[in-house]
Order: C-alpha cells, then sequence, then structure tokens
C-alpha cells in the first residue's frame, strides 16, 4: 500500500528478513506491550554500541517526541522493546541476548533506518490532548 511504502523503510527496498509475531487473542493474558504492527515512522540508527548490555540508538522526527518516554514501549523493525534512554528526539533501547539472537535487530548499523511503532495508549493519549 502506498502508505506503508512512505512510512517505512520499505519503499526504499524490501529486506530479506523480518520479524513477525503471532497475533494476540482476545482471549490471551496481557503481559509486555501493546503493538499492532502498524509502523507509524522511520528512526535512523546513530549509535550501536556495548556499554554492560547491547544498546542502539535512534533518531526520530521531533514531531513525535510526545509519544516516546522512557520506560514505555516502542517497537523497532516489528520488536517491541523498552525506551531505556530519552534525550530530545533521540531514544534508546536494550537488547537482551535472546532477542539478538532471534531477530534482525542485530544487523542494525550507525546510519541505517528502522521502522518505528509507537505506543497505541501514547498515541490515543496524543490524540485525545489534541
Amino acid at each position: 500500500m502506498p502508505e506503508t511504502l512512505r512510512l517505512t523503510t520499505f519503499g526504499h527496498a524490501v529486506p530479506e528478513r523480518v520479524n513477525l509475531e503471532r497475533a494476540l487473542r482476545l482471549s490471551d493474558r496481557l503481559s509486555g506491550h501493546l503493538v499492532q504492527g502498524h509502523a507509524d515512522t522511520v528512526g535512523t540508527v546513530t549509535r550501536v554500541g556495548q556499554d554492560g548490555e547491547y544498546r542502539i540508538t535512534l533518531e526520530f522526527p521531533a514531531e513525535h517526541r510526545d509519544l516516546v518516554i522512557k520506560k514505555g514501549s516502542i517497537a523497532v523493525n516489528g520488536v517491541s522493546l523498552t525506551v531505556a534512554d530519552l534525550q530530545e528526539n533521540h531514544l534508546t533501547v536494550a537488547i537482551i541476548p535472546h532477542t539478538l539472537e532471534h531477530t534482525t535487530l542485530g544487523s542494525l548499523t550507525e546510519g541505517t533506518q528502522a521502522n518505528l511503532e509507537f505506543d497505541i495508549v501514547g498515541k490515543y493519549i496524543a490524540a485525545w490532548r489534541r
């Protein structure tokens, strides 16, 4: 769809591998982040490093700043993560070894782009405040 191509990295190139999770059934117990699989924008990796843990820092468009909070959730290339740090329009996520091993996040390098999906609850609150 044109919207998907406009809001994601897929408009530039279709990746060989993507991260997919099974959808939650309405009868399932919730334990984690609420994401829908709908990318909101593209962020750019500005730093990848290991300061005792694997961390990725991404710059995202400033107009989305009100949708990101420290210790809130964000999906990066379809992987739901916790925001470990937030400075202006740069967020950092810490990646545990299991996630690094079983997703495509280990292939992100400085300068590459990633699809970002913001927390659905935050999006509703931001819309309500407008």
